[in-house]
């Protein structure tokens, strides 16, 4: 009786006749079998192959996460460059336009017509001020070379 008793097949005997027999004598079956463990040899080796699929398959879905994230980049530039194309586009069509080169060429680079009389303004005031010299900051580069020049040569 001590391999018999936890088959299968005795256990489903042995509770068709408890409840044959009244509801007390099923309460007294069930008292009396002993619990087997819940993690049984088939349970751990299905936890072991979804574990093994976990592990199998968290490399290509990291690949396959990262290859979307670029493809999203990829079109976002691709968007990006449509747009400048079509701007670049625009620019192009108004380049070829004499009036709109001839109003950026007076505007940018102070252009007249023959026979126009072309004014800059350099100060509001009308007069031309020279600021202070305040110092070696403010000059150019070439002339604070030759002052050091002179003054090397001025120690001798």
């Amino acid at each position: 009786m001590g391999a018999d008793r936890f088959s299968t097949a005795t256990r489903l005997k042995a509770l068709g006749t408890a409840l044959v027999q009244g509801p007390s004598a099923a309460r007294v079956y069930r008292a009396r079998t002993p619990r087997r463990s819940r993690l049984t040899g088939r349970a751990a080796l299905l936890a072991l192959v979804v574990c093994s699929l976990v592990v199998a398959l968290a490399y290509p879905m990291r690949q396959w996460v990262t290859q979307r994230s670029d493809i999203a980049d990829q079109r976002r530039q691709t968007e990006h460059a449509r747009e400048q194309v079509k701007r670049l586009r625009d620019e192009k069509a108004r380049l070829e336009d004499p009036a709109y080169v001839e109003q950026q060429a007076r505007e940018h680079l102070h252009y007249v017509r023959p026979g126009e009389t072309g004014f800059s303004v350099v100060d509001g005031s009308g007069a031309a001020k020279r600021p202070k010299d305040q110092g070696a900051g403010d000059r150019p580069w070439y002339s604070n070379l030759w002052e050091d020049v002179d003054t090397a040569d001025g120690h001798r």
